[in-house]
């Protein structure tokens, strides 16, 4: 019987497949088997049967094989290595039978991702029936297109804005233009000529075979570089560089974008020389296509552009609008912002404004983004009040570009948030990973809480999780952990982002700041991952932080306390002591000079102070310094007397006030005639220290009932002599003899919040403070707050309405029963 073979090479794989019409097929030559094996590699050829050369098919009338070229190509030109891969193991058909069966005996769920399954033992059945195999081939081409979607092209993305006008033609190279292809063996007789020439070309014979060699099919690409006889081109065109014209110039740059010549290729190194000392002999447009082709071929090159941004500055009222949105986009990608162009961009942003098209406004923010570049609140909320009108039409890309300048800028925009509550839900599961993660990102850098938005981020991002990279996932647990949400699904998504940090571990080396961000974020909702713990406490671990461009001390020291307070049982790594007082030292020189001296916390010391009897009674400090904000402690008894237990400050306070004794006649009489018989010196003193401490009758009048009910008589409301007698006793009484009485007390942390550490516009607590206040508590604090929407406005009123108000604080009849 004859034999019909089909061979068929599939993309990226190293294997010739031989499909056979009949039952069985007979084994090929000597010759081919060593030719196959010698393709295969020697992994997959020490792994075959040495009699089987071909697959024998079991059913040959049933099985098909589905192969979509199309696909791949698209694919290829958005992401060619991962969804190169995902066909690969999808069309290679051993592999496929294998994971075939293997997606028929066990549950998906419990299986990862088909791109990561293993292949069975060689002894399961290679085939199996005809739905299997359509099902295992459709589940592939699902994920081939979600390899499509996931994929950013950090290269290409930015660059949708030039498809709006046709002036960008000539000020960008468009990769996308239909160019003729020229034939192999026309292309072949190019550099047979440079051969013989031996580099004697003219420079327009030298221009013209670049051109013509850059329009060979892109698969010959790779070997024309490493060609001798255009290794022998391009040396012609370095001699003979600076006799070319400039059009001939950037002509062959052009078609070293093409070819995707290196970036450090000596040719561009030539060229790059030559262009810089070209500039102020070239036009605008020219040196926008210029500074176009060295991105396109991912080459830096500062010297240009800084030549570049002086010439722009001198020709500034001269730009057109595609010119200047060009102009920012190259300022973006060089990562790099001119000093002297910032108010003039600003200026040019107003003056095309309203001509502007959605994605050239996303152009722009995202160029501004990139390089660091400073804008004012108006020009921010001029763009932002646009984009909330528009947001519905733009597209995402550009959308969320707008979003990372909004956050860069802390731009409280309130209508373009909450449009993005209504439109952006419903999107997510078409965006891609890291899109996903700027919107996350974006709503909790300006704590802005939307869980509209925050739940569909949350439901779309377990099937998605593998394509996080590190910073992604560890920007996610932050984000989520910040703004405090745990979303319906918690469990799969918390545990979905660890896992993937666990894949990522790796790249915590080079990026250790990320690790920290993630710890953090799960730190906030009371989650500790042991395993990555230890490893970010690990001596090696904190020296890479060490090196790290951001301040890491502060993260370490939050994780590492956190640990220590909340995960008794753990058994890893730890921050040696001598971190821990350094960075101990560090947050309270911090806090001694930005946080202890707010007006609203000196006031609310003062009060306390003035109100429970002295200096002695209160204690403004950061009780958990690693929390980074700061209590005023307060003791209580179970009856409801203040516990003096800040004996240091008392001192302190104490010799301070005996250097500034008011001279009055009884006490000169004192310093001539010697000590009175009359009265004392602690009287003298106590007449000198009253004052300050005086509670009128009219502080306490809106709660009398409860504060004398309460007060046990250490603080009866209206009599000052009922307060003075408490104060002298506490004030006099050794140190020994008040720590050997210790009753059973209740410790209250007062918090005196502001508006940073709630979500915008509401109540909701930020992760940060959650923390804080969730570790007190397990400390043995009370926590009492002052916040910040009851406290602020009292700081206008009089003096007696803040005592009353924080008498009712502190004095509370539900504080007192957790005493003991």
């Amino acid at each position: 019987m004859a034999t019909v073979l089909i061979c068929r090479r599939f993309p990226r794989l190293s294997r010739v497949t031989t499909f056979s019409t009949t039952a069985k097929c007979k084994a090929e030559s000597g010759s081919s088997k060593n030719k196959q094996e010698k393709e295969e590699g020697p992994e997959t050829a020490n792994t075959r049967p040495e009699s089987a050369a071909t697959i024998h098919l079991l059913n040959p009338l049933g099985y098909r094989v589905l192969y979509n070229p199309s696909a791949y190509a698209k694919s290829r030109a958005a992401s060619q290595q991962r969804s190169g891969q995902a066909l690969s193991e999808a069309f290679t058909s051993p592999a496929t039978a294998q994971v075939q069966q293997t997606f028929g005996t066990a549950s998906s769920q419990a299986l990862p991702p088909l791109r990561n399954a293993l292949p069975q033992p060689r002894s399961a059945p290679l085939l199996k029936q005809t739905d299997s195999a359509q099902l295992s081939v459709t589940q592939t081409m699902e994920e081939v297109e979600k390899d499509k979607t996931e994929m950013h092209d950090s290269k290409e993305d930015p660059r949708v804005f030039q498809k709006g006008r046709p002036e960008y033609r000539s000020l960008s190279y468009d990769k996308s233009e239909p160019i003729e292809t020229l034939p192999l063996e026309e292309g072949d007789s190019v550099l047979c000529s440079v051969a013989i020439c031996k580099g004697s070309q003219s420079p327009g014979t030298i221009t013209d075979c670049f051109r013509k060699l850059s329009r060979l099919p892109a698969e010959q690409h790779t070997a024309l570089l490493s060609d001798p006889r255009f290794n022998t081109l391009c040396h012609s065109a370095v001699r003979n560089i600076n006799l070319f014209s400039t059009s001939d110039l950037i002509d062959i740059l052009k078609a070293c974008v093409r070819l995707v010549v290196p970036p450090a290729h000596p040719l561009l190194n030539a060229c790059e020389i030559e262009f810089c000392r070209r500039v102020w002999d070239m036009n605008l447009d020219q040196l926008l296509l210029v500074a176009d082709c060295w991105r396109c071929l991912e080459r830096s090159v500062p010297s240009y552009l800084s030549i570049l941004f002086s010439y722009a500055n001198m020709h500034w009222k001269d730009l057109t609008l595609p010119q200047f949105v060009q102009l920012i986009y190259i300022i973006g990608e060089g990562r790099r912002s001119p000093a002297d162009l910032t108010q003039k961009v600003e200026s040019m942003i107003l003056k095309y404004f309203d001509a502007f098209t959605m994605e050239e406004v996303g152009a722009i923010c995202l160029g501004l983004f990139k390089s660091l570049s400073g804008i004012s609140d108006h020009v921010m909320r001029k763009i932002a009040d646009r984009v909330s009108l528009q947001v519905e039409d733009m597209s995402t890309y550009a959308l969320v570009n707008v979003l990372k300048m909004l956050r860069y800028t802390r731009m409280d925009h309130l209508p373009l948030l909450k449009e993005l509550g209504k439109v952006i839900p419903a999107r997510i599961p078409t965006i891609n990973i890291q899109g996903v993660m700027h919107i996350a990102l974006t709503c909790s850098s300006l704590h802005y809480f939307d869980e509209g938005v925050m739940a569909a981020v949350a439901m779309s991002l377990p099937s998605k999780v593998t394509y996080c990279r590190s910073k992604d996932a560890a920007k996610f647990l932050w984000s989520f952990g910040c703004l405090d949400y745990e979303p319906p699904n918690e469990e799969e998504f918390y545990s979905s982002l660890i896992e993937q940090m666990h894949r990522k571990l790796h790249e915590f080396r080079k990026f250790p700041e990320h690790l920290l961000t993630g710890l953090l974020g799960l730190a906030f909702v009371g989650r500790f991952p042991e395993e990555l713990i230890d490893y970010s406490l690990r001596d090696e671990f904190v020296q890479k932080t060490r090196g790290s461009k951001y301040e890491l001390k502060k993260d370490l020291f939050t994780l590492s306390k956190s640990v220590d307070i909340e995960c008794p049982s753990y058994q890893g790594s730890r921050l040696p002591p001598q971190l821990y007082q350094e960075f101990t030292e560090m947050v309270l020189n911090f806090a001694e000079q930005e946080i202890y001296v707010r007006p609203e916390i000196v006031e609310a010391t003062s009060l306390l102070e003035s109100m429970l009897g002295g200096p002695e009674y209160v204690k403004s400090h950061m009780i958990l310094p690693h929390t980074r904000s700061s209590d005023l402690e307060v003791h209580l008894a179970v009856d409801g007397r203040p516990i003096p237990f800040n004996l240091k400050d008392s001192i302190t306070d104490k010799k301070l006030k005996d250097i500034g004794v008011t001279l009055t006649d009884d006490l000169m009489t004192q310093l001539i005639k010697g000590r009175s018989n009359s009265r004392s010196p602690v009287e003298v003193e106590n007449e000198a220290r009253t004052p300050s401490r005086e509670i009128g009758e009219e502080a306490l009048t809106p709660h009398l009932g409860n504060c004398a009910a309460l007060s046990g008589g250490a603080l009866v409301a209206g009599t000052r002599s009922q307060v003075e007698p408490k104060s002298q006793c506490c004030v006099e009484a050794p140190a020994s003899l008040a720590l050997n009485r210790q009753p059973r007390q209740v410790k209250l942390a007062v918090q005196v919040s502001n508006r940073n550490h709630y979500c915008y516009c509401s109540k909701r607590l930020l992760g940060l403070h959650c923390l804080k206040r969730r570790q007190l508590r397990q400390l043995g604090y009370v926590v009492v707050e002052l916040p910040f929407w009851e406290w602020f406005p009292l700081l206008k009123r009089t003096r007696s309405e803040k005592l009353s108000y924080l008498h009712y604080k502190v004095f509370d009849p539900a504080l007192l029963s957790r005493a003991g």
